[in-house]
């Protein structure tokens, strides 16, 4: 099972404007998406997302319908990050906890679900969320905390450091958290053009993606090597097959799913 993650600068306030308010008023969807500049295309692909997220109820895991549907509703409105394979929830000894945010303390009581994980615990989930005000003192606290660094730096190893870094400096700059997903967007990494996403593919910065396809072609030329095969002998014949299994809370939910948009 592989982890297509990504990071997205979101701010509280953002959190309940673009989709707690919107789930009581539909019709919101038209004044933020002329607010916003979104594409026509794109609002209506909001709006089928909120389809979906109407039908959740207090029995379905939150990170896995309500944080999830947050990260791409996200996705229409701001620039977000991938990353293949590294999340911070990964991270066994909770070493970022003081810098992550629950949604029990951002949300009230009627908003939330009667079960909560607050990270990613399958696909197609949400993760944690770094407030706005705890952005900067990662940031400053890599620098200066070496057992931090070098668990991250494991983490998010194979360049991969740099791009999480690229998303934290971003929502600095916004003023804004960044909430943790896993497959918002799904790469594929021999023809990055017929990736799959279930928000605005043209939102995701390229680099995590790029480097997921360099790294997925290197390997595959090391194998053709070892193999003593010709050069493009497996890279020219590979099919690429997405394998991640939807949650139940997203089975219910497959009519919707299907019509939703691969760019």
């Amino acid at each position: 099972m592989g982890w297509d993650v990504s990071y997205h600068p979101i701010s509280e306030e953002q959190i309940v404007e673009r989709y707690f308010n919107v789930l009581n008023d539909k019709a919101l969807i038209t004044d933020l998406a002329i607010t916003y500049n979104i594409k026509e295309f794109y609002a209506k692909k909001y709006e089928e997302l909120i389809d979906i997220a109407l039908v959740t109820t207090s029995e379905d895991v939150f990170d896995k319908t309500h944080g999830y549907y947050i990260a791409a509703v996200q996705g229409f409105f701001e620039k977000y990050f991938y990353v293949r394979g590294s999340a911070i929830s990964f991270l066994e000894d909770d070493i970022l906890s003081e810098y992550t945010k629950d949604w029990q303390e951002i949300l009230p009581q009627e908003k939330l679900t009667d079960e909560i994980h607050n990270q990613i615990i399958d696909n197609y989930s949400s993760g944690k969320f770094i407030p706005p005000e705890k952005v900067m003192q990662l940031i400053d606290d890599y620098d200066t905390n070496e057992m931090l660094q070098e668990q991250m730096n494991t983490l998010f190893s194979d360049d991969r450091i740099g791009i999480f870094f690229k998303a934290l400096f971003y929502a600095h700059e916004k003023g804004l958290g960044l909430l943790e997903a896993t497959e918002i967007v799904e790469p594929n990494p021999m023809n990055l053009n017929s990736s799959v996403c279930y928000s605005n593919l043209f939102n995701c910065d390229p680099e995590g993606a790029l480097l997921y396809r360099d790294a997925a072609m290197e390997q595959l030329s090391r194998i053709e090597k070892q193999e003593h095969l010709d050069p493009g002998t497996i890279t020219d014949n590979t099919q690429y097959k997405v394998i991640n299994n939807e949650p139940i809370e997203q089975q219910k939910k497959k009519g919707f799913l299907k019509r939703l948009f691969k760019k």
